[in-house]
């Protein structure tokens, strides 16, 4: 079986505290190599740092969600850098804009931002970028701190249109694609996904968020990545086996602070 990685996923979240050794035991058997759980409050990084111990396949990022970035003390990008020196700790994020919701203030939300991309440079691990109905400040800010010193990074959960999409990539960013490409309704999404290069690609889950089909509407879990590289694979015309290789290699080039399994 060739191996998966699920980029992004919250193992950490309520939602597992019951069966969270079951739940790994899954993902392993459907393949996942490793999983990535992702910080969404700072001041739990050393929760999420906890956890990821707990499983050797199991690796971390710090940092804060824009829909937390009102209520998280403010921290410098060095004090985020400093936590990313754990052995386990392989991203920073996951942070970004979010006016959908705006939980947070939009200024709240630049401002961690931006701390956020202070580290990514610092550390020169990847940024974990969330970005909801924010195209044009997200694009605006990533390449206004690209041209203050570079640092690599991608799009998680990837539902907007082509000009992020563009613009993301002609930073040497890359792009995650989560559940929601298997849904019915998101042709358009689809679209956009067919004209991003191959070996820029991730899938992730989001879970426990965003459940493929055909278990769309259930709480997601890792094993799942499976049914959303699958469907990936079809919409490239290219075999589940080679899609699985691809995104593994696309990840570990740019995770180069994960280890590969033996």
């Amino acid at each position: 079986m060739t191996m998966l990685v699920d980029s992004h996923c919250h193992l950490d979240f309520p939602d597992f505290e019951k069966d969270r050794d079951a739940l790994v035991a899954r993902a392993r058997a459907a393949g996942v190599g490793l999983m990535v759980t992702i910080s969404t409050k700072f001041s739990q990084a050393d929760k999420i740092i906890a956890l990821s111990e707990q499983y050797e396949d199991v690796l971390c990022s710090v940092g804060t969600h824009p829909h937390e970035a009102g209520a998280e003390t403010t921290v410098s990008g060095d004090i985020i850098a400093a936590k990313a020196t754990h052995a386990k700790v392989i991203g920073i994020g996951e942070t970004g804009l979010d006016y959908f919701y705006e939980h947070s203030e939009k200024e709240k939300q630049k401002q961690s931002f931006i701390a956020h991309i202070e580290a990514s440079r610092l550390t020169q691990l990847p940024l974990i970028v969330h970005a909801r109905d924010a195209d044009t400040d997200t694009a605006q800010i990533l390449e206004n701190e690209m041209a203050i010193g570079t640092y690599p990074g991608l799009i998680h959960c990837f539902t907007a249109g082509p000009e992020l999409a563009r613009r993301a990539l002609d930073m040497g960013f890359y792009i995650s694609i989560s559940g929601i490409a298997t849904f019915k309704n998101a042709q358009n999404l689809r679209d956009v996904i067919k004209t991003i290069p191959l070996d820029r690609l991730l899938v992730e889950t989001d879970a426990p968020y965003l459940a493929p089909m055909p278990h769309r509407g259930k709480r997601n879990e890792p094993s799942f990545v499976s049914h959303t590289a699958a469907r990936l694979a079809e919409l490239f015309d290219i075999s589940a086996e080679d899609f699985a290789t691809q995104t593994t290699q696309n990840f570990f080039r740019l995770f180069t602070k994960a280890n590969k399994p033996v």
